[in-house]
């Protein structure tokens, strides 16, 4: 980076050459694990800077409004430029969403069979850490909750990601590295996984990764974001690639449905709208001050929820045309990445602290406040509420890395029992549809089975 006191002589100009110029000789920096050494359209290669200057260094006062009418500029820029991505047929889009007039080309995502996994996992020679490989017998735990252990290989080591969800029928998709896994949870089998294919002699850490995931509420469609702000749609019962949409221009970071409606959130602080079924899919947008790393929309659909890397917690309206501005925020001490919607008390929603509060708090939306608190005395990576249950869900990282399960009546915050067996932080949770489990992913690049 340019030293502190050529920043003040040095023109934009030179200060963007030489900034792409050394991200084309070095690898990604460990806080922005970008695409380096390949021909970029002038729009990313300028969104590459600014997301290494977000991350890297909290902004200024005075760079904020300009970081944000850029920021606009470039989705105008995009909403004009969408059109061309309309509904597809399967095949005859890139993964860039550009039109296939010409051969297809050499990089994009494909689906293969669970058999190919296999075959890979063979051919070199190591079965275990081939993805949900059988790690161990069956084993449990102190409140006789049996766990099953399997492989979670290249799983990123991001506390901001969210790559695990469950469909409504039980179906597992998980991000490890640049492909996405489908584990059916009733056969314990894998499904297929979707493979992010190279160019020849392109190494690995160019490809690009999945930052985020979400199922749809019928379980019909997976929504994947990745690393260059694109959103791709698969249609899982076909195999197809439904529609790509490239709707940021960074890292996205979390993804919420709404019924037919798919909102975004960048790292930027860019919540977009989309709506898939339209020619031009950004039907709404809001922009917030800090980077955004959890999104939810609440049980009924009346509002919206983004936590920030800041601490904010705020709540949006649902008229996605008009919402500009938030109607509601809190503030906690630190990022808002565990957040979720209380099911059955509608208007509660819960958020986990990280490593600097650890402490696990239910919020009245209505008013704003805080209605109760437990501290957990450890980092907070991950959330989700177990309806049928009525157990509150929560995935911890230092100092013991458990999966801890909590009653809820208001207003009491009690815990129930705690899951013990990861041995890094447990940064991706998942429930089942009908609450009989709870998936785990961690650092330690396991996933779990456990029975609730």
């Amino acid at each position: 980076m340019l030293g502190q006191n050529d920043t003040h002589h040095v023109s934009y100009k030179e200060f963007r050459r030489r900034i792409i110029q050394r991200s084309s000789s070095e690898g990604p920096a460990e806080s922005t694990p970008l695409d380096t050494g390949r021909q970029c359209e002038p729009s990313f290669e300028f969104d590459t800077v600014c997301q290494r200057l977000e991350l890297d260094s909290p902004p200024r006062h005075h760079e904020q409004a300009q970081r944000v009418l850029h920021g606009n500029l470039q989705e105008k820029a995009l909403v004009g430029g969408m059109s061309h991505c309309g509904a597809v047929t399967p095949g005859t889009f890139t993964a860039r969403g550009q039109l296939a007039t010409e051969p297809p080309p050499e990089q994009g995502w494909v689906w293969r069979a669970a058999v190919q996994e296999h075959e890979n996992a063979q051919q070199a020679g190591s079965d275990e850490k081939r993805p949900f490989a059988i790690l161990d017998k069956p084993s449990f735990s102190q409140q006789g909750k049996s766990a099953i252990k399997l492989a979670a290989p290249s799983l990123l080591n991001d506390y901001y990601a969210n790559l695990l969800d469950c469909s409504c029928n039980g179906i597992i998709a998980l991000a490890l590295g640049s492909c996405v896994y489908l584990w059916n949870s009733k056969t314990r089998g894998l499904a297929g996984y979707l493979d992010l294919r190279p160019r020849p002699g392109q190494a690995y850490h160019q490809m690009q990764s999945i930052s985020c995931l979400s199922w749809s509420r019928d379980g019909t469609a997976l929504c994947l974001g990745t690393r260059r702000g694109e959103i791709q749609l698969w249609d899982v019962e076909h195999k197809q690639n439904m529609r790509c949409l490239p709707s940021h221009l960074s890292v996205v970071r979390a993804l919420a449905w709404k019924q037919q409606l798919l909102s975004s959130g960048s790292v930027l602080g860019h919540i977009h709208h989309l709506d898939p079924r339209a020619p031009t899919p950004l039907v709404g947008a809001a922009v917030q001050k800090e980077g955004i790393c959890s999104l939810q929309w609440s049980p009924g659909d009346d509002w919206l929820a983004s936590g920030s890397t800041e601490g904010h917690l705020r709540i949006w309206d649902s008229d996605i045309t008009r919402s500009r501005q938030p109607i509601t925020t809190m503030k906690q001490p630190s990022a808002v990445k565990a957040m979720g919607w209380c099911p059955w008390q509608r208007k509660m929603i819960a958020t986990g602290g990280g490593w600097k509060d650890g402490e696990l708090r239910i919020w009245d939306t209505d008013s704003g406040t805080c209605v109760t608190s437990a501290n957990t005395n450890s980092q907070i990576c991950s959330l989700r509420w177990a309806e049928k249950k009525k157990y509150l869900v929560t995935g911890h990282g230092l100092p013991h890395h458990q999966v801890n399960c909590w009653s809820w009546e208001f207003p009491s915050l009690t815990p129930i029992y705690q899951l013990a067996g990861h041995s890094h932080r447990v940064l991706h949770l998942a429930i089942h549809p009908d609450s009989t489990h709870i998936f785990s992913a961690g650092a330690d690049q396991q996933f779990h089975i456990w029975d609730m």
